[in-house]
């Protein structure tokens, strides 16, 4: 499965890129590094907030539901009010919070010299864009990958799209990262991909055992070989420019009072 950066340059048939640079009045080159700058971001707040079946299993409820897969598709579709709307949505749950998102938006306008605001009102069009282009790799036939086998599955169950009386799939979409601001007693959001991710690993889901068990440091989150490359930035940046990346996520969870 390809990773962000890669999959971000397929997006609207390889045409993301020039679409991006009308509607922001950049030049491809610029928007080229705008998204090589902010993907980090994002492959940072996916990997440190998928590290349970229920986190997971909120992931992958959101990306069953919802219009993502469209957005890819029609990137103009996400320059609009509901597309707009939509992506602050995703980055609300995945980043946290919009301190978060105008940090990220600041430290990218450093590397790249673009404008802080331009890069802010980039970021929830790369969200849902973001979110479509990884529904469609994990539905794609015959990808060999075992979260798309594993996304392919729990579809199937569920007659391919979320279950009736499930929790809304973007309002909910990843509850639990963060913190949901629920009451310790509150029971968790309904999710049966939760439950079925839970029982498939306890079972031993096909690609997901690995005889040599990784370094700690080397592979915090136990469900990284899940996802593959899809989670990666796909781009290589400078180990100081995602040290900052990590900081600014490392702050905010301390705000929260949340270990990182």
């Amino acid at each position: 499965m390809l990773p962000l950066y890669d999959m971000m340059m397929q997006a609207q048939q390889g045409e993301a890129a020039k679409a991006m640079s009308r509607q922001f009045g950049l030049d491809t080159d610029q928007v080229t590094r705008a998204m090589e700058a902010l993907m980090p971001a994002f492959s940072t707040g996916l990997k440190r907030n998928t590290g349970s079946p229920q986190d997971i299993g909120n992931f992958m409820q959101a990306l069953a539901g919802g219009r993502h897969a469209h957005y890819f598709d029609n990137l103009s579709d996400a320059f609009s009010p509901q597309g707009i709307a939509e992506g602050n949505g995703i980055l609300g749950h995945l980043f946290g919070s919009k301190e978060v998102s105008r940090a990220v938006a600041q430290q990218a306008a450093l590397a790249t010299g673009i404008g802080q605001d331009i890069l802010k009102q980039m970021l929830p069009v790369l969200a849902t864009t973001m979110m479509g282009g990884m529904f469609k790799q994990s539905t794609a036939g015959g990808s060999g990958n075992a979260f798309a086998d594993l996304m392919g599955q729990m579809m199937g169950q569920s007659g391919g799209a979320v279950p009736a009386g499930t929790v809304n799939p973007l309002g909910q979409m990843m509850e639990s990262m963060f913190g949901s601001g629920a009451k310790p007693d509150a029971s968790p959001p309904q999710n049966p991909f939760a439950d079925m991710l839970d029982n498939m690993m306890k079972m031993g889901f096909p690609g997901l055992q690995d005889d040599k068990e990784p370094a700690p440091e080397d592979n915090p989150n136990p469900y990284d070989k899940l996802f593959g490359d899809m989670f990666d930035a796909g781009i290589k940046v400078q180990k100081d420019y995602q040290d900052n990346m990590n900081a600014i996520f490392d702050s905010y969870l301390k705000s929260m009072g949340k270990s990182a």
